[in-house]
């Protein structure tokens, strides 16, 4: 790698672009930061775009800073609206779609994911959104408004924050799940039935084990032969590498960019962070991408350090959380494949599900207990290993297994 460091580039202005840059003046690098955004805003956080953007018309985009903030304030050349297409390694060069071109010492590849299209409704009548930027919320926030039939294609997380926005403002709402339940890969069953049936007691309903095959002059077809009449379809159903810059660099994309705990990708002096990197989890046994808000922060601001010469291993475990009516659900680590254990009551509403691989503890979810969860993801992240039984007793204070 260079040992002289004078010009960081960083391609993507998303969440972890715009943290990294932040950390990288925090930990004292006074050469050239340059972030290019394909989008024409300055940097956010996305958990936005699903949640409290969708529940009132006038709330505002919250920015990590003000455009003339990252210039004025911290010396970083802030540049949206056109995406970096192409990077040459050998010139140390990469070019946006607006014909400009930008030379680095090392790079940050933070570009993230882009929407899974859904190929059946490509050509479809009715209005088909996605949901992954500040447009797409708008424009979504503004149908939900408007109090429109709704149909939602997955029951992941996103899909399942707009249909409680959309199921509170009114609208008929119908969620397509290909799975026979929520969330198959976070959540336990106990979990899946807790949130359909909050949805359920709002008006939302659900439609497991199908597919869409294709539109209507009014709505979507089913696999089953069922049609739905719909003004708007919102897709939800994953997301996926932008691999532009890491194809440029001869990297292999298809399920993210190979990163080591440092954030260094095969290709010299490049990093990646963020949504499209596929780090190592120790939760789940392999590599993984990591599509959290926690991780677009706090993996951004460890690979920033390793940039400049530090040596931060990243190493938490993943983690997010969901707000949905009066339930705040959290998730740390993998809670498939495992033995599951219950902390507190499932029916008053308020608990923890531990999972656990042979004694290792790989992964927790907590509903509306917060307190557990933070105490849960220090033991996690710890590797510590509180027996079975401790676990069981409600009694059990977790603290105990960090001493």
């Amino acid at each position: 790698m260079s040992t002289r460091i004078e010009n960081i580039v960083i391609a993507g202005a998303g969440q972890a672009g715009g943290r990294a840059a932040e950390a990288l003046r925090a930990r004292g690098f006074q050469g050239a930061i340059t972030v290019l955004g394909e989008e024409s805003h300055p940097p956010y956080e996305r958990p936005q775009l699903s949640k409290a953007m969708l529940y009132a018309p006038d709330t505002p985009v919250t920015y990590i800073k003000q455009a003339k903030d990252w210039g004025d304030l911290l010396g970083i050349r802030l540049e949206t609206g056109a995406a970096v297409t192409d990077c040459d390694t050998d010139r140390r060069t990469v070019s946006t779609a607006d014909g400009r071109s930008f030379t680095f010492d090392r790079l940050l590849v933070a570009t993230g994911t882009r929407p899974r299209r859904l190929a059946a409704l490509e050509h479809s009548e009715v209005d088909i959104q996605y949901l992954r930027s500040v447009e797409d919320a708008l424009r979504f926030r503004k149908s939900i408004h408007d109090k429109s039939r709704i149909v939602i294609v997955g029951g992941g997380v996103i899909g399942l924050e707009a249909a409680c926005a959309a199921a509170k403002s009114g609208c008929r709402v119908t969620v397509i799940e290909t799975e026979q339940r929520l969330l198959t890969r976070a959540f336990p069953a106990v979990v899946s039935d807790l949130v359909a049936a909050r949805h359920r007691s709002h008006g939302v309903e659900f439609m497991f084990g199908v597919t869409v095959s294709g539109g209507t002059p009014d709505g979507i077809k089913l696999s089953n032969g069922a049609e739905i009449a719909a003004d708007l379809v919102l897709i939800g159903i994953g997301v996926e590498p932008v691999a532009t810059v890491a194809e440029r660099l001869g990297l292999t994309s298809s399920g993210g960019i190979a990163v080591d705990a440092c954030g260094r990708t095969e290709a010299p002096d490049v990093f990646c962070a963020g949504d499209a990197a596929l780090q190592w989890s120790r939760c789940h046994g392999r590599a993984i991408r990591v599509e959290t808000w926690a991780n677009a922060q706090n993996q951004a601001i460890s690979v920033a350090s390793n940039m400049i010469g530090e040596a931060r291993e990243y190493i938490d475990p993943p983690w997010f959380w969901t707000d949905q009516y009066d339930l705040n659900i959290q998730v740390a680590g993998d809670m498939l494949d495992s033995d599951h254990i219950v902390r507190g009551n499932t029916d008053s509403g308020k608990f923890a599900v531990v999972a656990m691989r042979g004694a290792e503890i790989v992964g927790a979810l907590s509903v509306n207990a917060a307190k557990e969860m933070a105490l849960l993801r220090r033991v996690i992240a710890a590797n510590a290993k509180p027996s079975r039984a401790d676990l069981e007793s409600p009694a059990y204070d977790l603290r105990t297994a960090l001493k």
